[in-house]
């Protein structure tokens, strides 16, 4: 239901969406999009992207373009529901190990967190969603995608508190 609602909501969730059913069908549409996020071959996902977003804008083309190809290469059945926090906690679990204490996971979503435009984001992003996706984690997609298009510190806030924040199943010790 709350995916439903974000469709309706964002453009994010609306092109994610989109991309999910469409890849399911037509895998030309799938190969375009997998080559949108390399700057020698996006021009080929054009056709597909210039629906969504302005090709002459870079502030609106990378994220679109990044997330598409993320997508396509995860090939998933409907959005996920984990923001990039948390997804790379989930990726560096092992075996009930807190993912936040991995030093690859803190150096990735550092590395994220430091980042100061979108084009910057969309380049150190893309290996991390290619590990996500060889993974299987459920990404949120269209929530990814939002964020890119607005990238700016509250969004790398959002972000710092999907990986580090509490989650409702830690417990808090309270001394009185």
């Amino acid at each position: 239901m709350e995916q439903t609602e974000n469709a309706v909501k964002s453009r994010g969730y609306a092109f994610v969406a989109y991309c999910i059913e469409r890849i399911q069908k037509d895998n030309g549409f799938a190969a375009a999009l997998r080559r949108a996020d390399n700057p020698a071959t996006e021009y080929q996902s054009w056709e597909y992207l210039a629906n969504w977003c302005d090709l002459a804008k870079p502030w609106e083309l990378l994220p679109f373009a990044t997330v598409a190809a993320a997508v396509a290469r995860a090939k998933p059945k409907q959005n996920g529901s984990l923001k990039i926090g948390q997804a790379l906690t989930v990726c560096y679990s092992d075996g009930g190990a807190n993912g936040r204490e991995n030093d690859s996971a803190k150096m990735k979503m550092r590395r994220l967190l430091a980042c100061e435009n979108t084009a910057e984001v969309c380049r150190i992003i893309r290996p991390i969603l290619q590990l996500l996706a060889s993974r299987g984690i459920g990404m949120d997609f269209g929530g990814l995608l939002d964020d890119l298009l607005y990238f700016n510190e509250r969004v790398k806030q959002n972000w710092a508190m999907s990986y580090y924040g509490r989650r409702p199943d830690d417990s808090i010790d309270v001394q009185p």
